[in-house]
């Protein structure tokens, strides 16, 4: 990525949009590119602004956050957005209707200005961010929900050891913790996910666990 990451920051509290845009610009690396006090308008600034990654509130009028977020990077979306969602609210249910709308990440409003601006330099990669004990919360309490789908699954272009890695994602575990329980280093493991990625055409590590139950990888 050449120049700054571009954000758009959406929050309907003045005092705290005005708090996290004063965190991202003055990092050289990060550019606020608008803001926005409600999903409907966070839509429309970027369709218009087109920007790296939208930094989205949850509870907000005129269009919920939830909401805003399928509408820019849902499944049915051409040209999706990166969406990173930031809510105060540290509960499941917010976490897995934001991912299931296409989120690719979920920060708390509390979490240290270093870790959000970690998280946006992270969701503009392409990569997903989700700390791995939430992946585990999720995927146990509604990975039921998550309906099969019939036909021949692509994973049959994986390899055996790709395979085993989707599954270890599916199960929560970090790449560390990957690299652990396979004896492999990092590195490796994180080139097995980009491939897994490539391979099976999802564009993130929520997707490939979504995939993975979907084609019962997993139970």
């Amino acid at each position: 990525m050449t120049g700054p990451i571009r954000v758009v920051v959406c929050d309907d509290q003045v005092l705290v949009r005005t708090g996290l845009v004063t965190i991202i610009d003055a990092q050289p690396d990060l550019e606020v590119a608008g803001e926005c006090g409600d999903g409907r308008t966070a839509v429309e600034l970027a369709g218009r602004l087109r920007p790296d990654v939208v930094l989205m509130d949850v509870r907000m009028p005129v269009l919920d956050g939830i909401e805003a977020t399928r509408r820019l990077a849902g499944a049915a979306v051409p040209q999706p957005v990166k969406v990173l969602v930031l809510t105060t609210f540290n509960l499941d249910e917010y976490v897995y209707e934001a991912l299931r709308a296409g989120a690719s990440g979920f920060l708390l409003k509390d979490a240290p200005p270093a870790h959000l601006l970690a998280g946006i330099r992270t969701v503009a990669t392409g990569a997903a961010l989700l700390d791995p004990e939430v992946t585990r919360r999720l995927v146990g309490r509604y990975a039921a929900r998550i309906r099969p789908v019939e036909g021949t699954p692509r994973d049959s272009a994986l390899t055996p050891r790709e395979l085993e890695v989707l599954r270890l994602i599916a199960d929560g575990l970090s790449n560390g913790e990957i690299a652990g329980t396979l004896q492999l280093s990092q590195e490796i493991v994180k080139t097995f996910g980009a491939r897994i990625l490539t391979k099976l055409g999802l564009r993130d590590r929520v997707q490939a666990v979504v995939y993975a139950y979907r084609h019962g990888l997993v139970t």
